[in-house]
């Protein structure tokens, strides 16, 4: 016999049916909401429309558009109908988005008109996504695609077990390409209400986005606020002072950012800024890259300085680390102390725990918001896992209170406004331009990004290089904020005796690049 359990939104639409659920407020736009019993509709329409395609318990369901009341609706519906749901990354290159596409054995598509001639472009090449839905507009001329009319089902809640609904997330990883990180079993209720408690979490909180869905952080909070009951006021593309926009406009009092959209903010010029009330703001939750200290004073002046939580977490990990408003400027450089029931651990190289002030190790975490595995890739799952404690290999040290300080990144990510960029997935792309000989990719500080990335290129004998051409080729095999924006050549690129790229010694040679 089927299991159904009543789903989050049809809970929220029975306790108040006529509270507003999702605000989707788009500048020279009539705003579009939607309160708690229409989204709880909206919602299971979407899914019996899923359910009507034949699609089985489990199946991955994916969706991909700029931040909409329809996307928002969609990872929702997806969950009613007991599937997985999969955001793609709409920056990605044709050649990318078939990967993930293909990756994730997708078998439906939910998808903005704004995508709809680029799926239908390469839709050739899908090996399993046999439905391809458009919200928002029409279909593309001579395609197969579904309009949102055509496939809606009824309003009626869908009987369908949600134990074999979840969410799968690409981030990508250090062989180059991306891995989809499956998470079936969320966090515990009692490590869940620990969080919320902890940063004080209201219903009555309004939630404003600060980037986009598809992206852990913001979709995460976005999906806690709606746990919570809380309104949703959906940015559709950031933008600096439209964020002030909103945030005046609706007393939003909650959000989630990485700290290039908020340096924009501060950024801009003080009469800007001086136009709109952001006295609201109650909780800001710095992530997704570390805050500069500078940053941090900056929103503080602009902000109620008790709004300013900073945790440390990851897509595959959940939230591991929280930083108090009181210590933000107390303890500069620190990612705080464990969250409610989530255990940290440091390991030396040689796998022994260390606990000694100041004494750095590779940080592991066991709690129950780490995710359940890679998909297509369990040995890479294995390969971070020590008998249930779990790293994305950060390594770590503890000041004298306790408090936690994220030093390096030991596989070399770069964080560029608040975007994770793999160094081999470039490596790999560029090496394939004829004349690369070889090519090492790294970060080097920004201002403006928290880091960009350089790419220091060895060019075959007789080429003719230069960063134009380079930056060019890249634009052609990778999203946007993954090309290049520092270039230099080289004779020859510093190497260990084993033939391994000597990093370390690139940052200290190209630092003087920083800005």
């Amino acid at each position: 016999m089927t299991e159904v359990t009543i789903d989050l939104i049809t809970a929220h639409a029975q306790a108040g049916p006529d509270k507003i659920a999702i605000i989707d407020d788009r500048p020279g736009e009539e705003p579009r909401q939607a309160t708690f019993a229409e989204l709880d509709r909206y919602t299971n329409r979407i899914a019996n429309g899923l359910l009507a395609l034949g699609v089985d318990p489990g199946d991955k369901a994916m969706w991909m558009g700029q931040n909409s009341l329809e996307v928002l609706a969609f990872s929702h519906a997806a969950r009613k109908a007991g599937l997985i749901s999969v955001p793609l990354n709409y920056r990605l290159t044709d050649e990318e988005s078939v990967y993930v596409i293909n990756n994730s054995d997708a078998v439906v598509i939910w998808a903005d008109t704004e995508f709809a001639e680029m799926l239908s472009r390469i839709s050739g090449e899908f090996e399993k996504a046999e439905a391809v839905v458009i919200f928002g507009g029409e279909v593309a001329a001579g395609s197969s695609q579904i309009s949102e009319d055509d496939f809606l089902g009824d309003e009626s809640s869908p009987e369908r077990d949600q134990s074999t609904s979840g969410t799968m997330i690409y981030t990508s990883g250090t062989t180059g390409n991306p891995k989809g990180a499956v998470r079936q079993q969320t966090a515990s209720v009692e490590q869940s209400l620990g969080f919320l408690q902890m940063i004080g979490y209201a219903p009555g909180d309004v939630y404003v986005t600060c980037g986009p869905l598809y992206h852990s952080g913001p979709g995460g909070f976005a999906g806690i606020a709606h746990t919570v009951g809380n309104t949703v006021v959906l940015q559709h593309k950031f933008d600096a002072e439209d964020w002030l926009r909103l945030i005046d406009k609706y007393e939003c009092s909650s959000t989630f950012s990485a700290p290039t959209p908020i340096r924009m903010v501060v950024n801009l010029p003080d009469d800007v800024k001086a136009r709109y009330d952001t006295s609201s703001m109650r909780i800001m939750v710095a992530n997704a890259a570390p805050w500069p200290f500078a940053l941090k004073e900056a929103y503080v002046a602009d902000f109620p300085p008790e709004s300013l939580w900073e945790i440390y977490g990851s897509t595959e990990m959940g939230i591991n680390t929280v930083l108090a408003p009181e210590d933000q400027i107390r303890k500069p450089g620190s990612c705080g102390k464990p969250a409610p029931l989530v255990e940290v651990k440091l390991f030396d190289e040689n796998g022994d725990e260390v606990s000694g002030v100041g004494e750095p190790g590779e940080l592991f975490v066991r709690a129950s918001s780490v995710f359940d595995t890679y998909y297509k890739a369990a040995e890479k799952y294995a390969a971070d896992d020590r008998d249930g404690w779990h790293t994305v290999g950060d390594i770590a040290y503890r000041d004298d209170e306790g408090y936690l300080f994220i030093c390096d990144r030991k596989k070399d990510m770069i964080i560029s406004g608040g975007m994770n960029i793999y160094p081999a997935e470039v490596e790999g792309a560029l090496e394939h331009h004829p004349d690369i000989y070889e090519v090492a990719v790294i970060g080097v500080l920004s201002e403006d990004w928290g880091e960009t990335v350089l790419a220091i290129i060895v060019q075959r004998e007789g080429a003719g290089l230069d960063n134009e051409a380079v930056q060019a080729y890249a634009r052609e095999h990778l999203a946007g904020y993954k090309v290049p924006r520092l270039i230099e050549f080289m004779d020859e690129i510093p190497k260990t005796g084993s033939n391994k790229i000597l990093k370390r010694e690139l940052r200290d040679r190209f630092a003087h690049l920083a800005s």
